[in-house]
């Protein structure tokens, strides 16, 4: 257990949706207090046994020394208006919110720095898109904006070199999501790795070593099935790479004149023509945080705190690689309140063995020492692991898995698995060479 070096501090965590509940844990493990807000109301018990709750987090601002922000959808502004009262708080601002919220103003933003981005072409209205296709046939991604984009399930990449399997589907979504998704973007695809970059800024600068990280969206094994917000993440530490340098370090004016503080990521698309960034995460990912925190050796209340008060942090993390998956349960990745209720609700966490290194919270509550899946949605806990290899890291991981035992749980078994092939690329891309 990492413990504090600078004295208990007072953290406040601000969440619309429960995603920051096990770090919050984390904190108040290594001897600081906490207080953490959960909008959400039908959320509102994740974390219970936990972590103390409050219900209107605006009351304990003076209370605070850290305020931590989870989210974007407007809590840029919040964060952005408390550090000019001069609080110490750790989130965006209108701006970085909008890099993530506003897709096409994020491409441009990067495009206004000097980063190279793939066509796109914004809509308002299906119809338009579905006939811009048949005039322009050619590969395509869906990507809906604001919103709409939590909905994961929605975004689709399309096969068919003439396009007509994108157009099958937006004529699909114009009859069935027309009331949801406002406005969304055809983006053309390119064939390559999947990759991102991401690296906490401290207001000035970036802190280093960066994170190098590889997302499994897709529900099942051999990315088959629905696409969901995440199934699990492999990744290392690196210093500054030319992954780095030619994407998110070029966002250091913006990001200096903004005074962001957080965690920022850029998900690309690389091939052997060059880096092609997707889109931003300007805020913690999830479930990338919970996986960083075991690589991250210095102790995380101390070290947000010293990110809060713009220090310029040596970041220590552990060598090797670190892997993590999400254990779900019905209706996971859908909403469905019956399905929930009838399959998952207040559903027991059992630990064979009486071991919870690498175990992280994500919708669960504890009562009477009993640990039980709690929300909506279906996202029980996070298994994590590390090791010299991406092999040992797996097997580390999986072992762990083997300990648990919930009602109608799954997981995905292959987290890691592609680093052999997309290594390779991205080595003889030349990439992940360092500075």
């Amino acid at each position: 257990m990492k413990t504090t070096l600078i004295g208990p501090k007072k953290f406040l965590f601000v969440s619309y949706s429960a995603l920051i509940g096990d770090t919050a844990w984390s904190i108040l493990k290594e001897g600081h207090k906490v207080k953490y807000c959960i909008d959400d109301k039908s959320e509102k018990h994740v974390a219970d046994g936990f972590v103390p709750k409050v219900n209107d987090w605006r009351q304990h601002i003076k209370w605070a020394d850290v305020i931590v922000f989870d989210d974007v959808l407007g809590h840029g502004k919040e964060a952005q208006k408390l550090r000019e009262q001069g609080k110490f708080v750790i989130g965006g601002t209108a701006y970085t919110d909008k890099l993530e919220d506003d897709r096409s103003f994020g491409q441009e933003e990067l495009k206004k720095h000097g980063v190279k981005i793939l066509p796109y072409k914004e809509f308002n209205y299906f119809d338009d898109a579905i006939e811009y296709v048949k005039n322009n046939p050619d590969k395509y991604v869906i990507k809906p904006s604001g919103e709409a984009q939590n909905i994961k399930r929605l975004l689709f990449v399309g096969q068919e070199d003439d396009g007509s399997d994108v157009i099958r589907v937006l004529t699909a979504y114009r009859n069935t999501w027309s009331e949801e998704v406002k406005i969304f973007q055809l983006q053309k695809r390119v064939s390559g790795t999947e990759v991102a970059i991401g690296a906490f800024f401290n207001g000035e600068e970036f802190i280093y070593p960066i994170n190098v990280n590889f997302e499994h969206k897709k529900l099942f094994p051999g990315e088959l099935g629905v696409a969901t917000g995440e199934m699990g993440t492999a990744m290392f530490w690196s210093e500054p790479n030319k992954l780095f340098n030619e994407t998110l370090l070029k966002m250091t004016p913006a990001l200096k004149e903004e005074n962001y503080i957080g965690y920022i990521d850029i998900n690309c698309i690389v091939n052997g023509s060059g880096i092609y960034p997707l889109e931003f995460t300007s805020r913690f990912g999830y479930p990338t945080i919970f996986i960083q925190d075991d690589g991250i050796l210095n102790p995380l209340g101390d070290f947000f705190y010293q990110l809060a008060h713009g220090e310029k942090i040596k970041l220590k993390t552990k060598s090797g690689f670190q892997v993590g998956a999400r254990i779900v349960v019905p209706p996971f990745p859908y909403t469905d309140k019956k399905t929930f209720n009838a399959f998952s609700k207040d559903a027991a966490i059992i630990f064979k063995k009486d071991n919870l290194d690498g175990i992280h919270i994500e919708d669960v509550k504890l009562v009477n020492k009993e640990w039980l899946v709690t929300g909506s949605h279906g996202v029980a806990l996070v298994v994590t692991g590390t090791g010299q290899s991406m092999k040992q890291a797996q097997q580390q991981m999986y072992d762990r898995i083997k300990n648990i035992m919930i009602p109608n749980m799954y997981y995905r078994t292959d987290i890691g698995d592609r680093w052999i092939e997309d290594s390779d690329k991205l080595h003889v891309w030349g990439y992940l060479r360092e500075n």
